[in-house]
């Protein structure tokens, strides 16, 4: 398009004329300025360009970041991966070349955005998410995104959400509530579940789950949830020193303490004496990411998979898997079991659900998979989700999920990955679907606190309409 075509498109020479007269009429001492202003907002935006490269995430390796360009500006955002991708989850697309970073280089996605996504995407209008999203789906023509990476496209996706956010002038969790369809912006602060102690696969130790974390209901606000989990895990850090050395507290992936414990039930009492160093008791829940699918093996579960000396006693079925929880949910303050049972599980997992022993999430269980979803509904199979928004690759589609979920009256909790970025997403992204909850690992680590932190100043902002989800963590809307 040449310029007097677009000149005479937009019809541009007429809304030049009408920003003079508005800059007349206003008396405004920076003309230039104002009328730069008048135009900006005159001109519809449309997307320009959309530029990817190759990054480093939290662990050290590729993912894929993306500048998305309109007339309002450029709207970055780069995506996580897990420590490892199920069958059922949208395809991450990397080169496969051992001889760089290991095989998990991710030119391919990048190249496929700037050759192929980019041309489909330019003059699209930035705050139609579905179209965007449609676009980018219909383009790869595969079930799970593995001609074009999930990773290239939920970058483009997340991006084109920030620059809809910009255009329409709104929070970016408002412009997300808005693609939702909620006709009244959300204005409720997720409980943050902190992860604070490593074990399985990920660690060193003993502990055969993978995580113990903590969830601070009790608070009034969240700004007072993140001081909470800040001060227990500062606590646990001295608690661990006292008990396993200063070794103990070297931290994992997600900022959680590693120290040398041999149990399940040694790593809770030390966050319950961290806890009750902390004065909150009560306010302070614990929940626990058991990842059984790490140590299944056929129909039984090996709790001493990590173990050089087994003794042949930790080796449980379906039943006595149950019947431990159940303990642990009588001797703990436990609101909160991800994983109990392998993902094909799925006999285990509907009896321990309908115990109605507390929040059953399903993560390998589910994979953010909406058929996967569909039957964990129909057989009440858990009572909460697990949203990592990368293992369906779009934003529209980690809508409808979520939106699956809550009409299921599921809880729904907001995930990062292992492997993060500095994008804070995934914050304005609970805030705008109401997530009860939000995982985004300990209160330590840049790329974790990026999240956060992001919820403060959304908080701040929301100002008198900001709730707090609390106990009420399941109802959130």
């Amino acid at each position: 398009m040449s310029v007097q075509e677009y000149l005479d498109k937009h019809m541009l020479s007429r809304k030049i004329e009408d920003a003079v007269n508005a800059a007349v009429r206003a008396k405004t001492p920076d003309p230039v300025l104002f009328i730069s202003n008048h135009m900006k907002k005159a001109v519809p935006s449309v997307i320009t360009k959309v530029k990817a490269r190759q990054i480093l995430d939290s662990r050290g390796i590729p993912t894929v970041e993306v500048d998305l360009f309109t007339n309002k500006g450029m709207f970055r955002a780069s995506v996580p991966s897990g420590d490892s991708t199920g069958m059922y989850e949208a395809f991450e697309l990397r080169d496969g070349d051992k001889g760089t970073y290991l095989g998990h280089a991710v030119t391919k996605s990048v190249r496929n955005i700037n050759e192929k996504i980019s041309e489909a995407l330019v003059g699209m209008d930035p705050t139609l998410q579905r179209q965007i999203d449609q676009a980018l789906t219909d383009l790869d023509k595969t079930e799970k995104k593995s001609e074009l990476g999930a990773n290239a496209i939920l970058a483009v996706s997340i991006a084109a959400c920030k620059a809809g956010a910009a255009e329409k002038e709104v929070p970016l969790y408002k412009h997300i509530s808005d693609v939702s369809g909620k006709s009244k912006a959300t204005s409720t602060l997720p409980v943050p579940a902190f992860t604070v102690i490593h074990g399985g696969k990920m660690s060193g130790n003993s502990l055969p789950i993978k995580n113990i974390i903590i969830l601070p209901t009790g608070a009034s606000r969240f700004e007072e949830a993140l001081q909470m989990g800040s001060e227990t895990y500062h606590h646990l850090k001295a608690v661990i020193t006292e008990k396993y050395g200063v070794l103990g507290c070297n931290v994992g992936e997600d900022g959680g303490f590693a120290p040398n414990i041999s149990s399940l039930e040694e790593g809770l009492d030390i966050v319950q004496e961290a806890i009750g160093r902390t004065g909150y008791n009560d306010r302070i829940k614990i929940g626990i990411d058991v990842a059984a699918t790490e140590f299944c093996i056929g129909t039984k579960y090996d709790l001493e998979f990590k173990s050089p000396n087994k003794s042949g006693q930790n080796f449980k079925s379906g039943e006595d898997m149950i019947q431990m929880y159940k303990e642990l949910c009588i001797d703990y303050p436990i609101q909160f079991i991800e994983d109990p049972f392998d993902k094909e599980d799925w006999e285990h997992s509907k009896h321990f659900c309908s115990l109605g022993l507390c929040q059953v999430v399903g993560d390998d269980l589910l994979m953010s998979n909406p058929k996967r979803i569909e039957r964990a509904i129909r057989e009440s199979a858990c009572n909460s989700l697990l949203l990592k928004i990368n293992q369906i690759g779009t934003v529209t589609e980690a809508i409808d999920v979520v939106k699956m979920a809550k009409e299921a009256n599921w809880g729904v909790v907001v995930s990062h990955r292992y492997g993060e970025t500095d994008d804070s997403y995934i914050a304005d992204l609970a805030v705008a679907l109401g997530a009860g909850q939000i995982k985004a690992g300990a209160p330590c680590r840049g790329e974790r606190l990026a999240k956060y932190n992001q919820l403060l100043r959304i908080e701040e902002e929301l100002g008198d309409e900001a709730v707090y989800a609390g106990e009420d963590w399941r109802s959130a809307s």
